[in-house]
């Protein structure tokens, strides 16, 4: 589309994404006293939860849902619900907590080599599975090995060149220094049983049954229940009318995800942290977002409260940084000096050369201020931020012609680099690695980003010891603060949803939907677990 089209097409779109916000603000306003459709759940649920004649939820066990035919491997199985099962059977030698910190689980300790490569984790000697044989160093070393190889665990572990079993030791070989390692380490430790689907863990809860009649026991002591009933669901919809239903008592996911579910009915939220990133993706290596001054007068152009409390119905933090708010690496000064500021955005382009034309589009001499932004068309929250991304980049005189593609096409125009703009949705490692989106071949660079000193102090920041570590932090975001790449838009939180009373004291994080179980409250018919 020509830009004088798509002036003439200004006001109705803009009209378009006035008419969303207004009715995204209405819904949040209705549900006041009931539970939202999944694009627009109210973050904390009300004081006086809607009357409902089915039966009180602290009278009821509680149950958890499960898909027996999928299989119940930690690392191998397929199904999601089921791999949330695996924090209740299964620990590694670290947890990821909800401040993206590792903690310490079936190790006691380690060392790392001068040139920090070869790093050695001490086992935990008391560690027993559920049939009480000791945690070997064996064990350990195939459960990292076989995640290597396998699509939930290769990306994340792509830095390690070998594992190997010592004398009650694990030794990890890395193919460069990276001190995030540890928060890299929370892949579940198993021992084959006689079940290739179901293998022997370290964890709390074991599971027992055949067929549909399955249970979680508890085996070690110290746990809120003593059992948990897991009840056989085999679709999506059979999930969804069972916590309708009651007959189970919690849930997770994603409000603003491609396919999130529509639950409905009265029932408690609440959010956590990940590591799910929105941003905004230039294209560096040619087209006009070739400028470094326009990349940074962007930056500032984008509103990314708008985005994360209304388009996204508060389920994301907003984040000037490439690294969530809720870790400590986050400077939050830093993020300040990148806060959105029209004013400041539009005075930069006019140092730059670009004054608004007769019809508002700004042109440079010969040169019309003209973006092409790309967008995936399978999720319509992204495409509802990137229509907003839109309409205020026109705002400060910025011609946008918005492409929504299948997911196909999209990627290809990114691999292509098809584009001078691109909105992308992307999970990182809880060590929030840049490598992927600054090094050169990198598999998020579609770009082209070539940042000079970004790669070294990138480099840096990854060897930097604990102590060094939130200046190293520090000094690479203010490199791409200032010769950006991308721009952060926020972090996305997901959801666990529980019947009305039934559950306290929840702490899930992204790894482990039951991080700190023992510390949980249920008000449920059964009594406390051994």
């Amino acid at each position: 589309m020509r830009p004088s089209a798509l002036r003439r097409d200004k006001g109705l779109r803009l009209r378009r994404g006035c008419a969303r916000l207004i009715a995204l603000l209405a819904a949040l306003a209705a549900l006041a006293g009931c539970a939202a459709p999944p694009a627009a759940v109210l973050p904390t649920p009300p004081a006086e939860p809607t009357p409902t004649p089915v039966r009180e939820a602290e009278g009821l066990p509680f149950v958890l849902p499960c898909y027996p035919s999928a299989g119940f491997h930690p690392i191998t199985g397929g199904s999601r619900t089921n791999r949330a099962l695996a924090g209740l059977m299964y620990e590694g030698l670290f947890a990821v907590n909800e401040s993206f910190e590792a903690v310490p689980v079936l190790c006691t300790g380690w060392t790392v080599s001068e040139n920090g490569l070869v790093w050695t984790f001490t086992l935990d000697g008391s560690a027993r599975f559920s049939d009480g044989t000791p945690l070997a160093a064996g064990d350990a070393a195939a459960s990292l090995n076989l995640a290597r190889g396998s699509p939930l665990y290769a990306a994340r572990l792509a830095g390690i060149t070998a594992v190997t079993a010592g004398a009650g030791t694990v030794a990890i070989t890395l193919s460069a220094p990276n001190t995030g390692l540890p928060l890299l380490l929370d892949v579940p430790v198993f021992r084959e049983s006689g079940d290739p689907d179901r293998p022997l863990g370290t964890g709390p809860y074991v599971l027992e049954g055949e067929g549909d009649s399955l249970t979680l026991r508890c085996w070690r002591g110290g746990m809120p229940v003593a059992s948990i009933p897991l009840l056989a669901v085999n679709e999506a919809g059979d999930l969804i009318y069972a916590f309708e239903t009651r007959d189970i008592s919690l849930v997770s996911t994603d409000f603003t995800g491609s396919n999130a579910l529509g639950f409905s009915g009265s029932f408690e939220t609440q959010d956590y942290a990940t590591s799910v990133l929105l941003y905004l993706g230039f294209n560096a290596a040619r087209g006009l977002c070739r400028e470094e001054g326009l990349r940074l007068a962007l930056q500032r152009a984008l509103d990314r409260e708008t985005v994360s409390s209304v388009l996204l119905a508060r389920h994301a933090d907003p984040a000037a940084l490439p690294v969530s708010p809720a870790c400590a690496l986050y400077d939050r000064d830093l993020a300040g000096t990148l806060a959105y500021d029209p004013a400041a955005a539009a005075q930069a382009l006019e140092d730059l050369g670009w004054t608004p034309g007769p019809e508002g589009v700004r042109t440079r001499g010969r040169e019309t201020l003209a973006l092409d932004l790309v967008v995936s068309s399978d999720n319509t929250g992204r495409l509802a931020v990137a229509e907003a991304l839109a309409a205020g980049l026109e705002e400060l005189g910025v011609a946008v012609t918005l492409r929504s593609l299948p997911w196909e096409a999209y990627v290809s125009a990114l691999e292509r680099g098809d584009f001078d703009l691109y909105l992308a949705e992307v999970q990182m490692t809880a060590d929030f690695d840049l490598t992927p989106f600054v090094t050169a071949g990198g598999s998020l660079n579609y770009g082209g980003y070539t940042g000079g000193e970004t790669a070294a102090l990138l480099a840096a920041f990854r060897a930097a010891g604990a102590e060094e570590r939130p200046a190293a932090a520090r000094a690479l975001y203010s490199q791409l603060a200032a010769h950006p790449a991308f721009v952060p838009l926020c972090f996305k939180r997901w959801s666990v949803l529980s019947q009305w009373g039934q559950v306290e004291g929840l702490t899930p994080t992204q790894q482990n939907l039951f991080y700190g179980f023992s510390g949980w409250r249920l008000r449920t018919a059964e009594a406390a677990g051994p």
